[in-house]
């Protein structure tokens, strides 16, 4: 493996300015994950980009490997914040969503096997929100996130994640292509990781 399954990137965003977004949405309903068997509780999404072609809100949150056209949704242009951080991004951005794990949740332990920088997609997680009682583990080994920090976990290995605090986790969720600058900052010292 090329990657170590952790990396917090070189930059971080303002992570008042997320939540603003995030805020701003809070009247708009939540797609529980349709992957039941993975959690318990309330572990829920806000499609912000996603295929082109989805009809469904279910659509809009999966994402299928095999698509290849990706549109934002109508969500985005509501996140104005969001939308100038993922600017940021020197590489191709495929699904980008909100996804909300509220106060007792547990996402269970899963691999999913298709996110691996190494295969070509990284999954990368800003969180917006959190609180000291989340717990998230990437081969058992917990992680730290602060709002605004911007990291990629290798989640094809084993990873789990528990709320045990008492407000809502939202972590701005991306899925990127890894070309030639995603792997530049892969390859940053894990200062801080």
């Amino acid at each position: 493996m090329t990657f170590p399954d952790r990396v917090k990137l070189p930059f971080a965003f303002d992570a008042a300015a997320l939540a603003h977004d995030l805020e701003g949405l809070a009247g708009d309903a939540w797609t529980a994950h349709f992957v039941k068997q993975n959690y318990d509780g309330d572990w829920s999404v806000l499609p912000l980009r996603g295929p082109a072609s989805a009809k469904h809100p279910i659509q809009a949150i999966y994402s299928d490997p095999s698509t290849t056209d990706f549109a934002d949704t109508a969500l985005m242009a509501r996140c104005p914040n969001i939308a100038a951080a993922l600017t940021a991004f020197r590489c191709a951005l495929h699904a980008v969503r909100l996804m909300r794990l509220t106060p007792g949740s547990v996402i269970k332990e899963h691999s999913d096997l298709d996110l691996d920088a190494d295969e070509g997609m990284a999954r990368l997680h800003v969180p917006v929100t959190t609180n000291p009682g989340v717990v998230f583990e990437v081969n058992r080994v917990p992680i730290a996130m602060a709002p605004g920090s911007v990291w990629y976990l290798r989640l094809a290995d084993p990873h789990r994640v528990a709320n045990n605090g008492a407000t809502d986790r939202v972590h701005l969720v991306i899925d990127a292509v890894v070309d030639d600058w995603l792997r530049g900052m892969l390859q940053v010292p894990l200062a801080g990781a």
